[in-house]
């Protein structure tokens, strides 16, 4: 896999910033939902504590609060918000019907729909009768048609009321029966119409007539006489007892719960049958705010997906007669506080719900529901995921381009750098002029310059095989032509064995330089072998320098020999025999270098941590190209020598070898006179030893 899509593959690392914001936005949200949570605990808390202790706020009439339960055929009559038009339609309605009452025989029906506005009730009564009789003025004043009874309780004592037209129209209500002095029939007012199948009748009368009480009745007369009368409602018509409950909220609880609205919220309160008795709702939250620009619908879906719990359920509304459920409301009514989200439908938004209960003498009497959508503040958070979004989007693109590019420049580095070592190799040889160093302070560059220096010492080595053949030939010739021609004269013959005495003794003399030659070139091998197999014991310098510097000036007799050394003792921790054996090749070096007659100086001095043995000579200076190159092998500055020697370029690798081995090292450097060499092997100094 190439570097590019490895680093391609890294990158995909940077996807956990997405993640890390996501995870961010999942905290912050459910801090927001605390905090939103807490909120409503309060607001229902305030509302229901405004509540406490006060039964008539919600039921207007004290005998239903005492009631064990409400009878059968108890009507519901919600708020309503528009105004109606009384004339026997629909219209304005609810769709869905409050309550059907139905004769055991299917016919008649009674369909009823209920709402208070301020203190008057409206209902819509739906009569199914396939055979439609009107009242008939000309047979008797009293009602002797089809026709609607209400019955109300006022004071203990029944009142009721008849509907009855001759004909589709306003109609009025009038007494039936014992009258109270507080009512007026005439107040009951509605519209009678005509309906497929039936008649519907819209009334409006007001709330004080009821008594907190209402039943509903149909009476249906056939064509064929008063005999076959059909009755159908919630009352039987010999009844004496109370009618059912009507239950509405008092127009006063309204205006108490208008005080609390707060903008995007819903306040409900229920009974304790939690039978919905008042709902208010603020003002939508972009009314109170200044407008901020929406955010765009696709991310708004993104983010309501990150944050959607699929464990919530749909909010209940309360049915056509009033009931609501849900586990925050029968909790309340428990007497227990607490909340519940739920999902709206077909909307990944969330409403949380906070119920409360309502208490009087320290019984519950119904609850108080504050619910709210999440999307008050889920609209803040939904701009700050945009945001987030966007800033790590453009954070990834840019880390995996700036990735993408760095690692298309190392890799161009790379194959640069493998194309350069291919070209190296021409057809005449190594061509380092081709091989570009690298300046880089990195890993490549560091490699670049590693094979330079790999390069340089295979062009050494290189040239030094170029050059063996033409070092042996020279080394080579004077001893096998001296050897050759003393076997010619041997073969020929001589006057005298003096001669062939001198003949042979010239073969013996060629036979030794080859040998001497043979023995350079395995040298350094026998050095390495032998300091493997050496170990380190104390070695006086000065001892040892003095002695070698009186067998070196019999050696070398043509040159003075200088020696320079403390007095006192110089402990080190070495091998004697390869010390002597380095010095030796610098000696050599130097006599190679200096003239007849010149002075070789030998000093043992002390330099910080080591002691340095310097042997400088008169001569010829240092090239400045080969000061750092003149201990590798293979490396010599010696063209031609005499005869009876023999230079392959190994006696400074030996001092070098003799250097490391010790822990020490060797380098070389002009005279500060400019008039010769000098070269330094500086060997560790005892740690016990003083300066």
């Amino acid at each position: 896999m190439s570097l590019r899509r490895q680093l391609i593959i890294v990158s995909l690392l940077l996807l956990t910033l997405p993640w890390a914001g996501c995870q961010f936005l999942r905290e912050m949200e459910g801090a927001l939902r605390q905090g939103h949570a807490r909120a409503l605990d309060a607001t229902a808390s305030a509302i229901a504590a405004s509540l406490n202790d006060q039964p008539g706020a919600l039921y207007p009439h004290p005998q239903r609060l005492d009631a064990s339960a409400d009878p059968a055929g108890t009507l519901y009559a919600p708020a309503l918000e528009d105004t109606l038009i009384l004339d026997g339609y629909d219209d304005g309605w609810p769709d869905a019907i409050q309550g059907r009452f139905r004769h055991p025989d299917g016919v008649p029906s009674l369909a009823y729909r209920a709402a208070v506005q301020g203190e008057t009730l409206y209902l819509l009564l739906q009569v199914g009768d396939h055979s439609l009789t009107y009242h008939n003025p000309g047979l008797s004043q009293e009602p002797n048609g089809d026709r609607l009874l209400l019955r109300t309780w006022l004071d203990g004592a029944r009142q009721e009321y008849l509907i009855a037209t001759p004909a589709p129209g306003s109609v009025r209500a009038r007494h039936a029966g014992r009258r109270h002095p507080a009512t007026d029939a005439r107040r009951i007012r509605g519209y009678w119409q005509d309906t497929v199948g039936g008649y519907a009748v819209e009334l409006a009368l007001p709330l004080a007539m009821t008594g907190g009480r209402l039943g509903i009745q149909a009476i249906d007369v056939d064509r064929s006489g008063a005999s076959a009368v059909r009755t159908v409602g919630n009352i039987e018509p010999l009844q004496q007892t109370a009618p059912p409950w009507l239950v509405y909220a008092p127009p006063e609880l309204h205006t108490r719960l208008d005080r609390f609205a707060a903008p995007a919220q819903h306040i409900l309160v229920t009974d304790r049958r939690a039978r919905l008795l008042a709902r208010t709702r603020g003002p939508e939250a972009a009314t109170t705010a200044t407008p901020v620009p929406e955010t765009f619908w696709l991310l708004r879906i993104l983010y309501r997906r990150i944050l959607a719990d699929t464990g919530a359920s749909t909010a209940v509304e309360a049915g056509a007669d009033g009931f609501i459920d849900g586990r925050e409301i029968r909790a309340a009514l428990a007497g227990q506080q607490t909340q519940h989200w739920y999902r709206d439908n077909g909307d990944s938004r969330r409403t949380l719900s906070a119920a409360a209960p309502i208490r009087s003498d320290g019984v519950v009497i119904g609850s108080v529901v504050v619910r709210q959508s999440s999307e008050q503040y889920l609209s803040l958070t939904d701009r700050a995921f945009s945001r987030l979004l966007g800033y790590s989007l453009t954070a990834l693109a840019i880390a995996a381009t700036g990735l993408l590019g760095f690692a298309s420049l190392l890799s161009w580095r790379i194959r640069r750098l493998s194309r350069a070592a291919g070209r190296v190799l021409g057809e005449s040889g190594l061509q380092l002029s081709r091989f570009p160093r690298s300046r880089a302070r990195d890993e490549i560059g560091d490699l670049s310059r590693s094979f330079g220096r790999l390069l340089d010492e295979l062009h050494d080595y290189n040239e030094y095989l170029r050059t063996l053949s033409r070092k042996l030939s020279h080394e080579l010739r004077t001893p096998i032509a001296v050897i050759q021609s003393s076997l010619d004269n041997l073969e020929h013959g001589s006057d005298s064995e003096a001669a062939d005495a001198v003949y042979v003794s010239r073969a013996r003399g060629g036979l030794t330089r080859l040998s001497h030659i043979l023995n350079a070139m395995t040298e350094a091998s026998r050095v390495e072998e032998s300091i493997r197999q050496r170990d380190m014991a104390a070695v006086d310098l000065v001892p040892l320098l003095q002695d070698i510097t009186q067998a070196y000036r019999e050696i070398y007799p043509h040159h003075r020999l200088n020696l320079q050394c403390p007095q006192s003792a110089v402990i080190i921790q070495g091998v004697g025999e390869l010390i002597v054996q380095a010095l030796d090749k610098l000696m050599d070096n130097a006599a190679s270098f200096t003239p007849a007659g010149s002075a070789i100086d030998i000093a043992l001095q002390r330099r910080e941590d080591d002691w340095e043995i310097q042997v400088c000579n008169e001569g010829p200076p240092l090239p400045g190209d080969m000061q750092g190159r003149l201990f590798e092998a293979m490396i010599s500055l010696r063209e031609a020598r005499a005869a009876d020697t023999v230079h392959l370029g190994l006696g400074l690798y030996i001092v070098k070898l003799v250097a490391d081995y010790h822990h020490g090292s060797v380098h070389a450097r002009n005279r500060a006179d400019g008039q010769g060499a000098c070269f330094i092997l500086a060997l560790p100094a005892t740690p016990s030893e003083g300066a």
